[in-house]
């Protein structure tokens, strides 16, 4: 190590420390920042991988679901809650944002666990991984609910780590808005989380053996009795829900296999440019992670005792500027890992390939709009009840939908009829402010400068629909 290099590692730590974050905290940045001081940047050749064939289907996993709901009272649930939403213009939590019939993400998730603890006579732990976004928010949303006070969930705090400036690996200095200079870790923190917080042992002490990690706003993603009893017939430590990428998947992440055999989890942002081709190639490379895990609560206190409590987790060096707004800011490094990447530390870790209806996330207006339209229902216990599995792109106008208020002001008419859509395409600006049917292939188009108002029911099919 070089005089540099270590100066600049005890000023990151003290810095660390005076931010109020642990010992072990500071440990593992010091890991990833140590790897970018080395020259790690995180990428992983196609020549260092093999694709992933032979996984187990999850309907294959149906004889194991008596076995799995025995041990419906030691399970537990985590729910990532620390996004705010930013790229639907929203400045909460997006798990405080409506998600179907008055019933905001949040709800839904309490509504499910409370369902799940009824129907098998106990009381399930639950946790949420909040930010420091979105944390405060998050307990006054859950004061004013009965679901909530009924799952009394135990709120995990996210931590935080130093921005790295790019030309001299500096921790960023920001003072137009001090918070810039720090950024979430990444989802690969949540074991040191599980562990630092005490909530691990207390799990463990508590007869729990295993734990589902999941988004807050993938819906889909409940607790399944038929992979808890997979995971204990067969000695599962890990297990990785992953499904069938398509054409609206390619750049996102997928799964791989070492060339020890092991399974692991590459990103686009670990993925080689003159690699990119290959890496989008979803005939190669099939199935990508839906970032529900589920692991061994055993398994997990193996794995991090073996590594001295920091489980060094493949790199995730992305480049942004310090203030995301102004493109003249200092370029920064932003030190981050994945939850699902974890599946390499664990040997004997496995996936199971799931249908759609486990995976239904929302990370734009348009993942919104599907959600909310009739391809989609809840029933009694919070559970998505999924009319069409068929898949259906949407596109909608950036400069009228992307942000939710402009969004819900436009769809004030509730969402069109989408069960027999494969895509809808809208462009300009138009108002839905009464029904509407969409089936086959559909673009509504308003090439006019002012809005278009739908207050009559319209019904189109494989249409292009041209209006003002």
């Amino acid at each position: 190590m070089t005089e540099p290099e270590a100066a600049r590692r005890a000023r990151i730590a003290a810095l660390m420390r005076q931010a109020g974050l642990g010992e072990r905290v500071i440990a593992q940045f010091d890991a990833a920042y140590t790897d970018l001081c080395h020259g790690a940047d995180g990428l992983i050749p196609e020549s260092a991988i093999e694709p992933v064939a032979g996984l187990t289907a999850h309907a294959e996993l149906a004889r194991h679901r008596a076995a799995g709901a025995a041990l419906a009272g030691r399970v537990a649930q985590l729910k990532l809650n620390g996004g705010l939403g930013t790229s639907m213009g929203l400045d909460g939590p997006k798990s405080l944002l409506e998600a179907r019939a008055s019933l905001s993400f949040l709800e839904v998730a309490l509504r499910q666990h409370n369902a799940y603890a009824a129907a098998h006579h106990t009381a399930p732990a639950l946790a949420l991984l909040n930010s420091f976004s979105t944390d405060a928010d998050t307990r006054a949303a859950l004061a004013r609910s009965d679901a909530g006070r009924r799952a009394a969930p135990t709120l995990l705090l996210q931590t935080m780590a130093p921005k790295i400036r790019c030309d001299t690996l500096e921790p960023v200095e920001w003072p137009d808005d001090p918070a810039l200079a720090w950024c979430p870790p990444g989802h690969g923190e949540v074991f040191l989380v599980l562990a630092v917080s005490g909530w691990l042992d207390r799990l463990i002490d508590g007869g729990y053996r295993y734990l589902m990690l999941s988004n807050i706003d993938n819906l889909g993603a409940t607790i399944d009795p038929a992979i808890v009893g997979y995971m204990a017939d067969q000695q599962i430590p890990f297990l990785m829900e992953v499904a069938r990428r398509t054409e609206q998947d390619r750049k996102g992440g997928h799964l791989a296999r070492g060339r020890d055999g092991g399974l692991l989890l590459r990103e686009v942002a670990q993925c080689p440019a003159d690699d990119l081709a290959t890496f989008q190639d979803i005939a190669r490379h099939r199935y990508f992670n839906t970032n529900t895990i589920w692991v061994d609560l055993i398994a997990v206190r193996d794995v991090l005792a073996r590594h001295g409590g920091v489980l060094r987790l493949p790199l995730i060096r992305n480049r942004k500027t310090v203030d995301p707004r102004r493109a003249d800011s200092p370029a920064v490094y932003q030190l981050e890992t994945a939850m699902g990447a974890a599946i390499a530390q664990f040997p004997g870790a496995t996936a199971v390939v799931v249908d759609r209806e486990r995976f239904v996330p929302v990370k734009v207006c348009a993942d919104l709009l599907a959600l909310r339209s009739d391809r989609y229902a809840l029933d009694a216990a919070g559970h998505l009840v999924v009319h069409s599995a068929a898949p259906i792109s949407i596109t909608l106008d950036p400069r009228y939908y992307q942000q939710i208020d402009a969004f819900d002001q436009r769809f004030a008419g509730g969402a069109p009829s989408l069960i027999a859509c494969h895509r809808l395409t809208v462009e300009g600006d138009v108002w839905f402010d009464a029904p509407v049917t969409c089936r086959g292939d559909v673009t509504i188009r308003n090439r006019g400068a002012t809005a278009v108002h739908l207050t009559d029911h319209h019904s189109w099919h494989d249409s292009v629909v041209e209006l003002g």
